[in-house]
């Protein structure tokens, strides 16, 4: 027996025996769990884009009151006065 066959052989006989009973209440469960997923999965986003927003909005205030960006005074060397 080839590879086609066999595997068609198999299929047919997966075919002629019984199916499993399906519960009567499966489609309902399956949308109630899709459901639950999906306001799980959104509110997970919000969150993240509240956190990102957060971040933001600290890292301007950090920036706006601290200017990294600005030379600090140099301490380390005297004026040079009088030459």
């Amino acid at each position: 027996m080839n590879g086609p066959q066999r595997k068609e052989d198999e299929v047919r006989r997966l075919m002629d025996t019984g199916h499993p009973v399906v519960p009567a209440d499966l489609g309902p469960r399956a949308a109630a769990s899709g459901a639950r997923l999906l306001r799980r999965s959104r509110i997970t986003r919000r969150v993240w884009l509240l956190l990102l927003v957060s971040a933001v909005i600290a890292g301007s205030v950090w920036a706006a009151v601290a200017e990294p960006w600005a030379v600090p005074p140099s301490d380390t060397t005297p004026p040079l006065e009088g030459w």
